[in-house]
């Protein structure tokens, strides 16, 4: 596993190289980078600050890493970004480190695919297994769960949640917290019911897919207060773990409210 670094690339002293990483023509690397090991650079990438790539992570030229994030309140703080073993980073994509008034830290998990021109802005945190589409961008401090597919142009406000397994449909705006499991779509964003797709690919049997769905259906078509429909679910089907899922999701305090706005009929993709 022999490291190969162009003779155009520039990795400062103190960046920590694994074995087998291949840093590509034009790429910087800052003094601070740990590289671990079969990174792969393709070529004009460039890493600053406290940022950890992953083992076997491939980033693709234009993309930048660990820069300093978009927010006027940052003056220079040593602040942190984590990429997750084997994640893709496509063209021209952007991730900013934390700052000191949010987290510290921004977080990318494992195995996750960030198409060309996607954004990820400071202290959010991405799950494992996300896949965002081509200039879907997340404000500041979002938090995106497991298995999240973020289809193209799709834009999340800063602070707000996506929990695991969601769906949200391409140049779709997401101004509050998506329930895990949820499909939504639009602008601004509706709820167009649950991700029954992902679920079934994820092994679901039928019978529990027809028992999340009606919970879904009551909880946010049902009649009465939506905090009373939310306590009836936890007492009478608390122990199914999708169900449970959505409303402890909903039962964490939010910033913006969670998204109860669901599409009319005719409302689709």
């Amino acid at each position: 596993m022999l490291t190969q670094i162009h003779p155009t690339a520039i990795v400062e002293s103190g960046a920590e190289i694994g074995l087998g990483v291949k840093i590509g023509p034009f790429c910087t690397v800052g003094r601070d980078v740990v590289l671990e090991d079969g990174v792969e650079l393709v070529s004009h990438v460039a890493i600053e600050g406290r940022t950890r790539v992953g083992a076997g992570a491939k980033l693709y030229p234009f993309s930048t890493i660990g820069l300093a994030p978009q927010d006027l309140k940052y003056k220079g703080e040593e602040t942190e970004t984590v990429i997750g073993p084997r994640t893709q980073i496509r063209e021209h994509t952007s991730i900013h480190r934390g700052t000191v008034t949010g987290s510290g830290i921004t977080k990318i998990g494992a195995d996750c695919l960030l198409m060309a021109c996607s954004h990820v802005g400071h202290d959010c945190v991405v799950g494992d297994n996300v896949v965002m589409a081509n200039n879907v961008a997340l404000g500041g401090h979002v938090e995106v769960g497991d298995r999240v597919i973020l289809g193209g142009g799709s834009a999340a406000l800063q602070s707000v949640r996506i929990g695991a397994n969601a769906f949200i449909g391409g140049l779709t705006g997401v101004t509050c917290d998506v329930i895990p499991y949820a499909r939504v779509f639009g602008n601004r964003a509706k709820l167009l019911g649950l991700n029954l797709i992902g679920l079934k690919r994820r092994g679901v049997e039928k019978a529990q897919l027809h028992a999340v769905n009606n919970a879904y259906k009551f909880l946010f078509t049902g009649p009465g207060v939506f905090a009373e429909r939310a306590a009836t679910l936890r007492e009478t089907q608390g122990d199914d773990s999708y169900i449970r899922d959505m409303l402890d999701f909903i039962a964490t305090p939010s910033r913006w409210g969670i998204l109860t706005n669901v599409a009319r009929a005719g409302e689709d993709e």
